[in-house]
């Protein structure tokens, strides 16, 4: 396996992540709090949702499926959709534990209209969506052929000046977005890459702070402009309802960050940085 493989590679990283993920060792994913009966949505796709009561829902990326079952719980009728066998694994173990009847399909998005049966009302993904597509203008057109007449698509993600930005040591140099006297953002990565030529990150652990050290530790990631974000819903036969864009994040990208008290983080308010996320929602025409 090689980087010359991107898929191989992020699919073998993915079902490592899961089983670390699924054990939930830090609390990260909430998953006892929501066996328990919590929702795992954030207050973001909370109020630009709305009521999803009854809506025939397809969530693409689902990962261990805690999204896919608050949606459930809140009403709606869900089909999750991941390309890593154990997370569909645990997302289907978990609708059974709690009750919440879903249902959980392994594949991966640019296979979805084939792996899914019928229509939906709403197309849902949620955070750290884009960076493992090659192509943002593929994923739309895919998530656009599982809609029903006058469907959405629902997407919050980070937003492109935050993934190319990382926060360093001033010492490091660069040049730098200041966040205080000790710290500050600067550009680290390209606005853009094509879909043949992802960047190779290195990482021996996940994201959720569990020290578990990664045996396949190497990714393949994209990066999107915004441009070909809006060009790809277009180009898909999408309306744009609105495109929102925010100062929070459901994780803390920089250490600088802190939490709001919903479960969100934010850099400190005196202090200048990129916009952190995206939301949009778009509709078939």
């Amino acid at each position: 396996m090689s980087s010359a493989d991107p898929a191989a590679l992020n699919r073998a990283n993915w079902e490592e992540r899961a089983l670390i993920h699924a054990r939930d060792k830090t609390g990260f994913y909430r998953i006892a709090e929501f066996e328990a009966g919590g929702d795992t949505l954030t207050a973001i796709e909370s109020a630009e949702l709305g009521d999803v009561s009854d809506l025939r829902i397809l969530h693409l990326q689902c990962h261990l499926g805690l999204d896919s079952l608050s949606l459930v719980r809140r009403g709606a009728k869900v089909t999750g959709l991941d390309f890593s066998s154990n997370a569909i694994a645990f997302a289907r173990k978990l609708s059974s534990v709690t009750g919440l009847d879903a249902t959980f399909v392994e594949a991966g998005v640019e296979n979805v209209r084939s792996a899914v049966a019928g229509d939906f009302d709403l197309v849902f993904a949620t955070w750290g969506v884009l960076c493992w597509i090659p192509d943002a203008r593929r994923w739309f057109g895919n998530a656009a052929s599982m809609l029903a007449p006058g469907g959405r698509i629902y997407l919050a993600d980070d937003h492109p000046a935050a993934v190319q930005t990382k926060e360093v040591s001033l010492a490091d140099g660069g040049s730098p977005i200041v966040i205080d006297e000790h710290s500050a953002i600067v550009v680290d990565e390209p606005w853009r890459t094509a879909a043949n030529a992802p960047l190779t990150i290195e990482g021996q652990h996940t994201y959720t702070g569990d020290t578990t050290i990664l045996e396949h530790a190497t990714t393949a990631q994209w990066l999107h402009p915004l441009s070909e974000i809006v060009t790809g819903l277009l180009e898909a036969g999408l309306a744009l309802e609105f495109f929102h864009e925010h100062d929070q994040l459901p994780y803390r990208r920089y250490e600088t960050m802190e939490t709001d008290g919903s479960g969100l983080w934010r850099l400190p308010t005196e202090m200048p940085g990129p916009p952190l996320a995206f939301s949009l929602m778009a509709m078939q025409t």
